[in-house]
């Protein structure tokens, strides 16, 4: 988990607006990519459920890869 160093600024004596440090932001940017990518991925794995699959050897084989 990030740890935030946020401010806070208030507009009318009313929360308006947080302020953090660039370097946590792009953290919190990386994390919620990260986030996202995973989600996706448990998707798909849900998505594809008992399909057939080809092993790497085999498909190395298959197309001539060594």
């Amino acid at each position: 988990m990030v740890s935030l160093h946020i401010k806070i600024l208030e507009k009318d004596g009313k929360k308006e607006f947080v302020v953090i440090p660039y370097e946590e932001f792009v953290k919190i940017q990386e994390e919620l990519d990260d986030y996202e990518s995973l989600k996706a991925l448990r998707e798909a794995k849900a998505k594809e459920g008992n399909a057939e699959t080809t092993s790497f050897d085999d498909a190395k084989k298959e197309f001539n890869i060594e």
